[in-house]
């Protein structure tokens, strides 16, 4: 029986960022959703139970004896261990972490470190911070789309965070790596993530480009996806 994907978003952009990658593996006759967790940061922390509670209630139609295949990219991955865990007893076929943020192996992961919220704390206003993009300058920005309507689209749907949502430690279930977890990198600056999940015996492939390279190839990322997920060697490994 195929897996469902469950492509979850960094709560900094919008689901948008896996539509591409969701319509390629619909279009191969895979079962795919994508929870929108748009709505994230909207009422008080903690934040991680709302991030949970999305993804469980977007898979409520799939059928219980059916397994789903976890994927987060970027921030969305420190979720994983309490998504797991929110999803009860059904069957999770595989994790993967693409271009992701890693939980840590146990206890609470701190959203982000000492140093980068000292990044952020100046941009907020009233408590909220600018759009994930407004961070960076363009020079950094503009290399991610590979269009000015995707952009658009990405650009538009991003929500100002609460500072507190950086400032929240997700706990980390024991028993939540229960099933096959991988990593798939796209590059820097997320190489030494990549390294530690090969580390913790997870199997890592490269495909090489931008943090949003989904967007871009999403064709190429889908395959890796689902290479990565049932066990077949990586065509792109690194």
């Amino acid at each position: 029986m195929r897996p469902v994907f469950v492509l979850v978003h960094s709560p900094s952009v919008g689901p948008s960022t896996w539509h591409p990658v969701a319509e390629w593996l619909a279009g191969q006759g895979y079962g795919v959703r994508v929870p929108s967790l748009q709505r994230i940061g909207a009422g008080d922390p903690p934040f991680w139970p709302q991030v949970a509670d999305a993804v469980r209630a977007a898979v409520q139609d799939v059928p219980a004896d059916r397994p789903v295949v976890l994927v987060a990219h970027s921030n969305a991955g420190l979720f994983l261990p309490t998504i797991r865990a929110g999803l009860g007893g059904r069957a999770v076929a595989g994790s993967v972490f693409v271009d992701a943020a890693l939980p840590d192996p146990a206890g609470r992961t701190p959203v982000a470190e000492p140093a980068f919220l000292e990044f952020l704390r100046p941009m907020a206003v009233d408590g909220r911070l600018p759009r994930w993009t407004d961070w960076w300058d363009d020079a950094d920005i503009d290399p991610m789309f590979p269009d000015p309507v995707t952009r658009r689209t990405i650009v538009e749907e991003q929500p100002r965070l609460p500072l507190s949502y950086y400032e929240q430690h997700i706990p980390v279930p024991d028993g939540w790596d229960d099933h096959p977890c991988s990593y798939l990198l796209f590059g820097p600056p997320y190489e030494d993530l990549a390294d530690a999940a090969r580390a913790r015996g997870w199997r890592v492939a490269r495909l090489p480009g931008e943090h949003l390279h989904q967007v871009v190839d999403p064709a190429g990322t889908a395959r890796l996806i689902v290479e990565l997920a049932d066990g077949s060697r990586p065509s792109v490994s690194g």
